[in-house]
Formats: structure tokens, sequence, C-alpha cells
């Protein structure tokens, strides 16, 4: 199976007066990339006009070169499309597997034994499927989030909008749902949006970092975290020129300018090289 491209080409998207988006030239897929950006940066912008939730102002999208602007080819897109959103909106009443069906066949999945195979499969990936039969108000954010997941699984789609699916989970579950995604990535085109640079966006292709709807880095994790090579260090006191972040009982990990000296200079990472961008635009 050929995995899909999606291509961007000077798309350009506001609200009022206030330039949200304004992307010149981005590729993404096979595989997975991360979108990187501080709140506001038009992360969740770019991701909604992907999923073909919105039409772009000016400028183009192509998903294996359809058009998300005709409506015969977004209805094509939508066909072979996840998404999750950034906000978990599920019908509270709905139960578990009663949501994943009504999603199935929105997606023209049929018969209804396949809907089942389908359901039970992506419930058991997800690690819900002893939640089937509950009510959606029932469950915990984390839950949530996950079955939020689980439906955007159905049927296999070959391009995969995930906008912030780490949100709201604890430790384990975020490095089983990374895992899920790297495993996904194989055989989709994957864009996920996320706030966990370290734990997910290691394990994609390609990292593009946005800062007020600009696109100021695209390339590999290893390259993004060398944006930070000779800025990054271990301590026992914080540095208040630097940001500086916990690692131990009174041993902080700190990213600034330079490094001090008389302190242990630390191998940068991805959320470093993210940081190191960020704070110097």
């Amino acid at each position: 199976m050929n995995v899909p491209t999606i291509s961007v080409d000077r798309l350009s998207h506001q609200y009022g007066r206030q330039i949200a988006l304004d992307v010149d030239r981005l590729v993404t897929g096979p595989g997975a990339t991360a979108v990187l950006g501080p709140n506001g940066s038009g992360k969740s912008t770019l991701l909604q006009l992907l999923a073909t939730l919105m039409v772009a102002q000016s400028g183009s999208i192509r998903v294996d070169g359809l058009d998300p602007s005709t409506p015969l080819e977004r209805t094509a897109i939508r066909r072979r499309l996840g998404y999750v959103a950034q906000h978990n909106g599920m019908p509270d009443r709905m139960r578990v597997a009663e949501y994943c069906d009504y999603v199935a066949a929105l997606k023209e999945i049929g018969p209804e034994r396949l809907r089942r195979r389908w359901i039970a499969w992506v419930l058991d990936r997800v690690g819900l499927s002893d939640v089937a039969t509950d009510r959606i108000r029932t469950l915990s954010g984390g839950m949530k989030r996950r079955l939020s997941i689980a439906q955007a699984l159905l049927g296999g789609p070959d391009v995969m909008i995930l906008d912030e699916p780490l949100a709201s989970l604890d430790a384990e579950q975020r490095g089983e749902i990374t895992r899920l995604i790297a495993q996904t990535a194989s055989k989709a085109n994957i864009v996920v949006a996320t706030h966990h640079p370290d734990e997910l966006a290691s394990i994609c292709g390609q990292v593009v970092v946005l800062d007020d709807g600009v696109v100021v880095f695209v390339g590999s994790p290893r390259e993004l975290a060398a944006r930070a090579e000779g800025r990054v260090w271990e301590t026992d006191v914080p540095n208040p020129s630097a940001t500086c972040r916990a690692i131990g009982p009174d041993r902080f990990h700190c990213v600034g300018d330079f490094v001090p000296s008389g302190v242990a200079k630390a191998t940068p990472t991805v959320a470093d090289g993210y940081l190191v961008l960020v704070r110097h635009r």
C-alpha cells in the first residue's frame, strides 16, 4: 500500500484581522510528523485544515493529490482519514462500543459484523475492552482520550491527524500510545501536535516547529536537539538565567544561552532544542 503525502503551499488563514497561520511550504509523510509550538502558534488551526474541518482562506492543501476544498475530493479524503481533536467532544450518554459503531458507520465500514471486529480491535489496542458497555460520561479524562484515539483507528486510515493525543494520560499510558502511534506510522501518514516533544517527537521522522503561525523549523528530531548543543547542563542549584526542571532530589536539568563553568554538561534532547529555538525567537 502506498502511503499518501500531504503537501501545503502558501497556506494562510486568519481569524478577523489576526493571522493564525502563514505557511509557505510543507510536505509530510510517509511516517509521522510532530508539530510543536507555543500556545497560539497555529498548531490546531493547521491540523483542522489538514483534517478538512475548515477550508483554507488562501493557498492550497493536497492529500495524495486530492483537494479538500472540492466537495467530492474532500469526501474521498475523509474516507481514509482518522482524526483526534484537541478536546474530547463525545456524546456522554452513548456507550463506548455504541459510539465506536456510530463512527464506524459514518466511515462507511460495513457490514455490521465487520464493524464489530473493528470495534473490538481498536478498543483492545487502547486498553478499553473492559469498558465497552460503559457510558462515556463514566470514563476518566484519560480513558476518554484513549477512546478518541480508538475511534480514529477505525477502518485502518492511511492519514491520521492527531491533536494532543497524549493529553490527560499518565506516564505509562503516554508510553503505550506513543508506541501505538509509532507502529501505525509504518503504514500511514500521521501528523501529530504535541506538548510532549521528548516522548512523541522522538519517534517521528520529521519535526515541524510553528511560532506565531509561521514554520520556523523543519527537520529530524536529531537536528532539532542539536540546536541546544553547548547550552544544556545539570546542576545542584537552578540557574535564574536559564530554564531548569527538576530531575531528582536537588538535581536540575538546565537550558540557557551558555554552560556555566564548574557544571556537568548534558546531552541535549528534542525538548531542549525546541526550547532554545523558541526562546531565541
